[in-house]
């Protein structure tokens, strides 16, 4: 008989949310702009992008546009609550899909499913934000150094830029 591995996990969007948190968490007395956070974590700015705009619809986020905008914490960091975070950016479905399952409707599974995705968020309610970025000793560091690494971009690599647009010249003689 193999053992079966029901792992629980959080989705990459999740995942991300939580990382744009902490970052902000780490950065509270200003506005950061997401190519730096994209840049800090080797992540995609347009995945997010997606990401900051589902946070400040949920309301954990504000941001500001233009020049010198950017995002930060809607309340501070001890009133975010992690479960908050991760609830709102997951689904409401179910753990396993059930769909095409001979058993749909009948399974026992389901409510214990149902209980084990409750207690984990019950344990991420537990936790606030501010906990989590003063946790371990390094991580305040570490998210406060990417910042200062502004030019460097994420782990080591060249920055993302754009690439220069060509400049149009006119040409000075006429056209006959």
């Amino acid at each position: 008989m193999h053992a079966v591995d029901i792992t629980m996990h959080l989705s990459k969007f999740t995942d991300y949310a939580l990382r744009v948190c902490l970052y902000l968490g780490a950065h509270p007395e200003r506005l950061v702009p997401i190519s730096e956070m994209a840049r800090a974590h080797d992540l995609s700015q347009s995945n997010l992008m997606k990401v900051v705009h589902q946070l400040v619809e949920g309301g954990f986020l504000s941001s500001t546009r233009g020049r010198s905008g950017g995002i930060r914490l809607a309340r501070p960091a001890e009133e975010i609550r992690l479960g908050a975070v991760a609830r709102y950016m997951e689904s409401d479905g179910a753990m396993v899909d059930c769909s095409s399952c001979i058993l749909r409707g009948s399974c026992g599974l389901v409510p214990a499913l149902h209980e084990a995705r409750m207690a984990f968020f019950a344990v991420l309610d537990s936790q606030t934000l501010d906990r989590a970025v003063k946790s371990h000793p390094r991580m305040l560091p570490i998210l406060r150094s990417a910042a200062d690494k502004q030019g460097s971009g994420a782990c080591g690599a060249a920055p993302a830029t754009a690439p220069a647009r060509p400049r149009r010249v006119e040409d000075p003689t006429p056209v006959k």
